[in-house]
């Protein structure tokens, strides 16, 4: 975000003044207010989502606080900003940030230091020598650890794990060295979190109430589990779209409180929230509020980098500190102005169809900030000279998961980037509008480019990442070769599926076309014929499994925090499918040597022994094969 040393010491004065200093924000006349009715309005109806919260504060004060639609479909309760709370999801991420920041500011906790000097329970892996991880990279996602959640969350708030024997047995692969890439991670907030509770003596959750929640007047939060009774009366229930109806979703509790598993919060709550980051608040401690604000990490001084888990952006030429948290059933979004002291926070208490919610609330967001900061539109400057295709190639999320099911997620989420004319260049799958599936950049030099039609802008470093954009926070894109892009994978996915239901079909077709015609097979030719409808039949059992599995998004992903029958048994039919395709290049090879076929039979039998081969070979690289004993199917270190 910022160019020079010189625009880094102008951000410092700028972030250490006093609130006074900022931006005078004007009051919000009443047509942000039936800007907001209109918008969020058409949203719960057009995306099928039963409520939301809006709080908007600015100069100083809660200028609008407002609730729409219903809490609860099934009873009726109105959603209400004061009375209400909803589980927080990623927005408890930013209590967290704050809990670490008091115990660094007062010298309790080293930022640049191993936490395995802190930790007592369990040691972090020394997989990079000389290169540990610290409460710097945590709180910036760059510790390095694969991402996972499978099967991590539960569907109530009883009998919860306690976080450090959770983080002890699910501790995951450190996939890269800390302080190298930016990579959302969930594990290093909840060990933040984890240190919090160590260095202080007290259980998190106990501290965050006495240092964080209470000075605030917080009092409808909570990181506490079972749920206090007084907060869990009050609680919204998470819907997702079911035909015409809504379910009730689930899989929002678990273990990692610290990012906001059974976190309950207050659009209230969030108001006081944002006032005292703005405002520099010293009821949080003297200089905490600052130490979060200030950018700790950037993958490229020209694009915008991180806080204390507060993502920076921009809203025009504005800088902006944000913090999205999702959970089935609820979505939240919270953004900061830190010069013009205004923030904002929105809250679903639905999905919507096809998730519409994570980016309506987005959508929100930027209504009021354009309030505050209308954005101008950015002139497209010349192209700069420059070899633009050497940036030409496929990349891939930086916390995409190396080592568990959650792998399959870059099979259907390819970012590609290709030339588009003189210094320019055309991205796919790095914007998180779910309407923007390309964006074109002009190069103004040095490997940075400048958005077509917007005000974004992306760099590639000499390492090769793409940074910027405005994709899911606190991530960064890393090339991949040719071999490893979705695009060779999914052309062989394609041909093992064919294979495998033609195989599934004609098998059982051609043995009754040949009992009719009382046309007579030797044994040998019954075993292969067998063993490979055995194979196709797995592979079409598994197909018909992942289906059901991804058929609705919402579903999907509660199934995928909360685990499930279906999800333990699928990794366990391309295993088995191994044992018959085996089968099968045995027999091939036996049958063609023996003369078992004629060349039309033998053909068929190799093609369908390739299309095996294609379609396990793609199973094998995105982790769905349950064998091994080093990773486990969720992808945490066994034990």
């Amino acid at each position: 975000m910022y160019r020079n040393a010189v625009a880094l010491a102008l951000a410092a004065m700028l972030l250490a003044a006093p609130a006074a200093a900022a931006q005078p924000a004007p009051a919000p006349p009443a047509d942000l207010e039936r800007r907001l009715d209109d918008l969020v309005g058409g949203q719960l109806t057009d995306d099928h989502i039963p409520g939301a919260v809006v709080t908007v504060v600015a100069d100083g004060r809660v200028v609008l606080s407002k609730g729409y639609g219903l809490a609860d479909v099934h009873d009726g309760t109105p959603m209400d900003p004061v009375r209400t709370t909803l589980l927080g999801a990623s927005e408890a991420k930013v209590l967290t940030a704050i809990a670490a920041a008091q115990l660094i500011a007062s010298g309790r906790i080293d930022p640049d230091a191993d936490v395995n000097r802190y930790l007592t329970d369990f040691t972090i892996e020394d997989t990079f020598p000389g290169r540990p991880v610290t409460m710097n990279h945590l709180l910036t996602h760059t510790a390095g650890f694969d991402q996972d959640f499978v099967g991590l969350n539960s569907t109530g708030s009883e009998g919860i794990e306690a976080l450090g024997r959770s983080l002890a047995d699910k501790q995951p692969i450190r996939v890269r060295p800390p302080g190298e890439a930016m990579a959302y991670d969930n594990y290093g907030a909840a060990l933040a979190g984890h240190l919090v509770e160590v260095v202080s003596g007290q259980p998190f959750d106990r501290y965050v109430a006495d240092h964080v929640l209470r000075p605030l007047g917080m009092d409808s939060t909570t990181f506490t589990q079972p749920t206090p009774t007084a907060l869990a009366a009050r609680l919204a229930t998470g819907h997702r779209p079911a035909g015409t109806g809504q379910d009730v979703a689930s899989g929002q509790y678990g273990p990692w409180t610290p990012t906001g598993g059974g976190t309950v919060i207050n659009a209230a709550d969030l108001g006081a929230l944002m006032l005292a980051l703005l405002g520099d608040d010293p009821r949080l401690g003297d200089g905490v509020a600052r130490l979060v604000k200030r950018q700790h990490f950037t993958q490229d001084p020209r694009v915008p980098g991180i806080g204390y888990l507060l993502v920076e952006g921009s809203h025009g030429d504005e800088r902006v500190l944000s913090k999205d948290g999702d959970l089935p059933g609820f979505h939240h979004d919270l953004a900061l102005l830190p010069d013009r002291g205004v923030g904002v926070y929105v809250g679903f208490n639905g999905d919507g169809d096809a998730g519409a919610a994570y980016w309506d609330a987005k959508v929100v967001r930027a209504a009021v900030l354009d309030h505050f900061a209308p954005r101008t539109p950015s002139a497209t400057p010349d192209p700069a000279p420059g070899d633009v295709g050497q940036y030409a190639g496929s990349y891939r999320a930086s916390n995409t998961s190396e080592y568990s099911l959650a792998k399959v997620t870059a099979l259907t989420t390819p970012v590609s980037v290709e030339e588009a004319g003189e210094g320019r260049l055309r991205t796919s799958g790095i914007s998180a509008d779910p309407a923007q599936a390309t964006q074109e950049w002009v190069h103004v030099g040095d490997g940075e480019f400048a958005e077509v039609g917007g005000s974004e802008r992306i760099v590639f470093g000499p390492d090769g990442i793409l940074a910027g954009g405005s994709g899911p926070e606190a991530v960064v894109y890393v090339p991949i070769a040719w071999y490893q892009s979705p695009a060779p994978h999914l052309l062989l996915l394609v041909v093992g599926v064919v294979g495998l239901l033609a195989g599934f079909v004609w098998f059982p077709v051609a043995a009754l076309v040949r009992r009719r015609r009382g046309a007579g097979t030797t044994w040998p030719l019954r075993v292969a014929r067998v063993v490979a409808w055995l194979n196709c039949a797995v592979g079409v059992a598994f197909l018909v499994g992942f289906v059901v599995l991804v058929a609705d998004g919402n579903v999907m992903n509660e199934v995928i925090l909360t685990g499930s029958p279906l999800l333990t048994v699928l990794p366990y039919l391309p295993a088995a499918m191994l044992v018959t395709f085996a089968g099968m290049v045995v027999l091939a090879v036996v049958g063609i040597g023996k003369s078992w076929w004629r060349a039309r039979g033998w053909t068929g039998y190799l093609a369908m022994t390739v299309a095996a081969a294609a379609f396990l070979g793609v199973c094998a690289y995105y982790d769905l094969l349950a064998i091994g004993d080093t990773v486990s199917p969720g992808g945490f270190h066994s034990s």
